[in-house]
């Protein structure tokens, strides 16, 4: 259990494997629900407010990609994890870069896929971790844990709660380097394995999000090789 009951809504047109991540999850003690059709997933996560989705790619009139794309252009912002047998490295950082907040390749262990659900409801909009404190501001960056959103000159740079949570913990170091091992620890939950790029990818989303948009400086910085640190640097 993560807190309170938290509802996993699982979208996959297989039913047996639909069905096996379904028993497991309800197992760990998810309210998991299944659908078989991109379109309904869609309606459930417009009107159900679900924690997290779990998301197939390959499904029959709205895809998974889809799905992504529409979700995060409507402003939900529900932890969607993408379980798929396309295993590129092109298919999972496309995936990140559209909205996609983790991505398991098939076949995979029900174990992990719990785990995963498990982290993606804690950083998720209901996360009971969810920071609390005061506001972070940084020239005409406003971090607030309380809104769970930040603001670049006064405009809602419109994150996602996993985009939340990782400029949070790089505000809470401020100045200081943090790995990508260690972001990876505290915002996924899991080690870095070879050629991971969830980290970097969630870094380009800040960027376009929070650098592109503020007038007078950069915030996210590259330590090459290492990883990023968050400083008001003049543009």
């Amino acid at each position: 259990m993560v807190g309170l009951v938290a509802k996993v809504l699982i979208v996959e047109d297989d039913e047996v494997i639909a069905r096996g991540m379904a028993e497991h999850l309800r197992a760990a003690g998810f309210d998991a629900i299944a659908v078989g059709a991109g379109e309904v997933g869609l309606a459930r996560l417009r009107y159900e407010n679900p924690d997290v989705c779990v998301l197939d790619l390959m499904l029959p009139g709205v895809d998974g990609w889809r799905l992504i794309e529409t979700a995060r252009s409507e402003g939900i912002g529900t932890p969607i994890l993408v379980v798929s047998a396309r295993g590129t490295e092109h298919d999972r950082v496309h995936a990140l870069e559209i909205g996609a907040d983790d991505y398991l390749v098939k076949p995979f262990s029900m174990k992990e896929l719990v785990a995963r659900v498990k982290a993606a409801v804690r950083r998720g909009a209901r996360a009971q971790d969810t920071p609390r404190g005061d506001a972070i501001e940084i020239e005409e960056l406003r971090i607030d844990p309380r809104e769970v959103q930040a603001f670049v000159a006064g405009a809602s740079a419109e994150l996602t709660p996993t985009e939340f949570k990782l400029l949070y913990t790089l505000a809470l170091e401020q100045g200081r380097v943090v790995t990508r091992d260690e972001l990876l620890q505290r915002i996924w939950g899991r080690r870095q394995s070879h050629r991971d790029r969830t980290v970097d990818v969630f870094v380009r989303r800040l960027r376009d999000k929070i650098d592109k948009r503020a007038p007078s400086h950069t915030f996210i910085q590259t330590r090459y090789g290492v990883g990023y640190k968050l400083d008001a640097v003049a543009k």
